[in-house]
C-alpha cells in the first residue's frame, strides 16, 4: 500500500493538469476560432454580432434546439472518448466513421430479430450488438497492424469507405425496406427507441450514454493498470518494452475499447434519431469525433464539452443560415481554425517544454 498510494496521487495531479492544460488550450482557441470567423462573416455581407446571436438562439433558444444539439453531440462524445484513448497509447487509429457505420448495421439487425422479447431486452440486445459490431471491425486493423505490420492510419481509413459501402450493400439487399425510393431499412420497432430523457422532446439518453462512456474511459486511463500501460506505450514505447508491457494487448484493448463505443454511437443514431438505417447516415461522424479528441486534448472528461461545443455550434449554425443566411458552411470554417489553434498551443507547449 505504501508503493501503490504515491503513484495513484501522481496520477491525479497529472490528470488535473492534463485537463487544465486542455480546457485553457480549447478555451483560447475557440475564442481565436470566433473571432477569424467574425472576419469571414463580415465579408459576406453580415453583421457577425447578429450571425452569433441566431446561432445562440438557435442552438440554446427553446428545449427543442438544446434536445437537438444534444442529440448531435452524443455520437461525437462517445467516438472521440475512444479515440483520444487510442491516441494516448499511440495507436493513430481514425477508422470511428466505419464503425459508427458498421455498429449502425448490426444495432439494426438485432432491432428488427428480437421485437419479439419482452421488456428491455430488444434495446439492450441491439446496443450490444452495436458494440460487437464496431469492436471487431476495430480488431480487424488491430490484427493488421499486429500480425501483418501494416500502419492503422491506412487500414483504419481504407476500413471507413468499406464500412459506408456495406450499409449501402446491406440496405440494397437484405435489410434494404421493400418499395423505398431510397436506400433505408424498416422502421425499428418501438421497443428499441431509446427512451426520451425529457418527455414532450426529442432529448433521448444518448446524451446520458456518451457521458458515462468518457467517465469510463477516464477511470480506465488513469486508475487502472490497463491505463498506465496504456500511457506508458504512448509515452515510450521502448520504456514499456524494457518493462515488460505488452503492446500487442494495449493495441488490441484500446482498439476494442474504441470501436465499441464508436458502436453504440452508431446505434444512438439508429435507434434515437433515424428510427432506421439510412445510407450514409455516418458520414462525418468518425472524423469529427477525431477533432473533438484533439480540441480535448485527449483527455476523455475534457471531451465531454469539446463535444457539446460541435454539436451546438452546428445546430445553431442551421438557425444562423435559415434566419439571416449566412452559409452554414462556416461552421466548418470555425471547427477548422478552432483544430488549427489547438494544434498551434500543442506545438508551442512541447517546443517551450524542449527550451
Amino acid at each position: 500500500m505504501a508503493i501503490t498510494r504515491p503513484e495513484s496521487l501522481i496520477d491525479r495531479i497529472l490528470q488535473r493538469l492534463t485537463l487544465a492544460r486542455a480546457l485553457r488550450d480549447a478555451i483560447l482557441a475557440v475564442l481565436l476560432a470566433f473571432g477569424v470567423t467574425a472576419i469571414f462573416i463580415m465579408m459576406s455581407g453580415h453583421n457577425p454580432a447578429v450571425a452569433f446571436w441566431h446561432m445562440a438562439i438557435g442552438a440554446f433558444g427553446s428545449a427543442d434546439a438544446v434536445a437537438f444539439a444534444l442529440n448531435k453531440s452524443a455520437p461525437y462524445i462517445l467516438a472521440a472518448a475512444g479515440i483520444a484513448l487510442c491516441f494516448r497509447a499511440r495507436i493513430i487509429s481514425i477508422g470511428a466513421e466505419g464503425q459508427i457505420a458498421v455498429g449502425g448495421i448490426f444495432a439494426t439487425w438485432a432491432a428488427l430479430h428480437t421485437c419479439d422479447l419482452s421488456g428491455p431486452l430488444p434495446l439492450l440486445m441491439s446496443l450490444l450488438s452495436a458494440a460487437i459490431g464496431g469492436a471487431l471491425w476495430a480488431f480487424l486493423a488491430a490484427a493488421l497492424r499486429i500480425w501483418r505490420g501494416v500502419n492503422e492510419v491506412i487500414s483504419t481509413l481504407m476500413l471507413n469507405f468499406v464500412g459506408l459501402l456495406l450499409v449501402g450493400e446491406v440496405l440494397n439487399g437484405p435489410m434494404g425496406e421493400p418499395g423505398a425510393g431510397f436506400p433505408q431499412s424498416p422502421v425499428v420497432p418501438d421497443g428499441t427507441f431509446l427512451p426520451l430523457l425529457i418527455s414532450n422532446t426529442d432529448l433521448t439518453i444518448g446524451i446520458l450514454l456518451a457521458i458515462f462512456a468518457c467517465l469510463a474511459v477516464a477511470f480506465l486511463l488513469w486508475m487502472t493498470p490497463f491505463g498506465f500501460s496504456a500511457r506508458m506505450v504512448g509515452a515510450s514505447p521502448s520504456a514499456a518494452r524494457y518493462s515488460g508491457v505488452s503492446q500487442t494487448r494495449v493495441v488490441v484493448v484500446a482498439m476494442l475499447i474504441a470501436g465499441g463505443l464508436a458502436g453504440v454511437a452508431g446505434a444512438i443514431e439508429v435507434l434515437g434519431v433515424q428510427s432506421r438505417l439510412i445510407e450514409g447516415f455516418s458520414v462525418g461522424f468518425g472524423f469529427k469525433g477525431v477533432a473533438v479528441a484533439l480540441l480535448a486534448g485527449l483527455d476523455p472528461l475534457a471531451v465531454i464539452p469539446a463535444g457539446l461545443f460541435f454539436g451546438f455550434v452546428e445546430a445553431g449554425a442551421l438557425a444562423m443560415q435559415r434566419d439571416i443566411g449566412v452559409p452554414s458552411s462556416l461552421v466548418y470554417v470555425l471547427q477548422g481554425l478552432t483544430m488549427v489553434f489547438v494544434l498551434c498551443a500543442r506545438g508551442l507547449d512541447r517546443r517551450h517544454k524542449r527550451v
